[in-house]
């Protein structure tokens, strides 16, 4: 367990994170320029060459920078009336990282809009109107993506705001005011799989909410899954366990921790999903089809050759 304060650019809070300006950053011209002329069908087919892939990575630098070791997220900015978001996106996202699936069927680029599907009957936050509460993507998978996009395609009538925090400034009230209650969050949670349960597995998985390698912190959270998680299970939640999670969503609901932020079209969000946790707010949508809120997520692993030890690589607890 990490019993230090960490004081570097990763655990900022609302008063110390650097200026929104900062947060901001245009297209770089080059991956204009590597996008073909007729879009391949599907777009996830499109393999940008090695020449693309380096030079999408070099102008990107301040981008992963920023994602590694700064605030954890940072927004691209493409023309928001560009005929082909979605491959202009595609190919940031293999500047970044390997995209990986995000369900048992193999999705890469995966819609995110309400389908008017039920949480009680198992479908995802990202099907719904729904607030998500502060949380970490797949946090039920065996591997964790190193980074989360977010392409805005469409908004809301009203609501879903964008909002992050540092898990780094967490941990750090948590070990300030409550040192008991991280002992208990570094212990294994069975965690609900949620659609993402191959023939033969358990429905569940069991990871400790916070885990620390020596170098970095790895937080796995959704709350709704871990009740979820113990149900199917069969364990109950124990009375310590229930106050550790909701100390930890107390500490997360604090607005002196968080910055929020409303996605325009043509925005890509892109967060350290390792030690950031972000939220979205419910949300009214349009009546109208053609202008509901709309959009398009990317999951992204780093390579492993350029990535430290990560305490994702350790088994899961059976």
């Amino acid at each position: 367990m990490l019993t230090q304060a960490i004081a570097d650019a990763r655990a900022w809070t609302a008063r110390s994170i650097d200026a929104p300006a900062t947060w901001y950053f245009p297209l770089p011209e080059v991956v204009l320029a590597a996008c073909p002329s007729t879009p391949p069908e599907p777009i996830t087919s499109l393999e940008p060459s090695a020449a693309t892939r380096i030079a999408c990575t070099r102008v990107l630098k301040p981008v992963r920078e920023a994602l590694a070791s700064g605030r954890g997220f940072a927004i691209i900015e493409a023309p928001p009336d560009y005929a082909n978001l979605p491959m202009l996106y595609w190919l940031v996202g293999h500047a970044l990282g390997l995209p990986i699936a995000q369900n048992v069927q193999g999705t890469v680029l995966y819609d995110v809009r309400d389908t008017g599907q039920d949480l009680s009957k198992g479908a995802r936050f990202s099907v719904t109107s729904y607030e998500s509460s502060f949380h970490t993507d797949n946090s039920f998978g065996t591997e964790l993506a190193d980074y989360v996009g977010l392409l805005c395609l469409h908004t809301a009538k009203a609501g879903g705001r964008s909002q992050v925090l540092s898990g780094y400034a967490v941990h750090n009230e948590l070990l300030a005011r409550h040192p008991d209650v991280l002992a208990t969050l570094y212990r294994p949670f069975h965690i609900d799989r949620r659609g993402g349960v191959q023939a033969g597995d358990a429905p569940t998985i069991q990871f400790p909410v916070i885990a620390w390698n020596g170098t970095e912190l790895l937080f796995r959270y959704l709350r709704y899954w871990i009740e979820v998680g113990h149900e199917k299970a069969g364990e109950p939640l124990t009375p310590e366990q229930v106050r550790a999670l909701n100390v930890f969503d107390e500490c997360l609901r604090s607005q002196e921790l968080r910055v929020e932020f409303d996605l325009k079209p043509g925005q890509m969000f892109f967060i350290n999903n390792r030690w950031t946790l972000h939220n979205r707010t419910a949300f009214e949508d349009h009546p109208e089809p053609e202008r509901r809120r709309h959009l398009v997520r990317l999951w992204l692993q780093q390579a492993r050759q350029s990535r430290p030890r990560h305490p994702d690589r350790l088994s899961p607890h059976p």
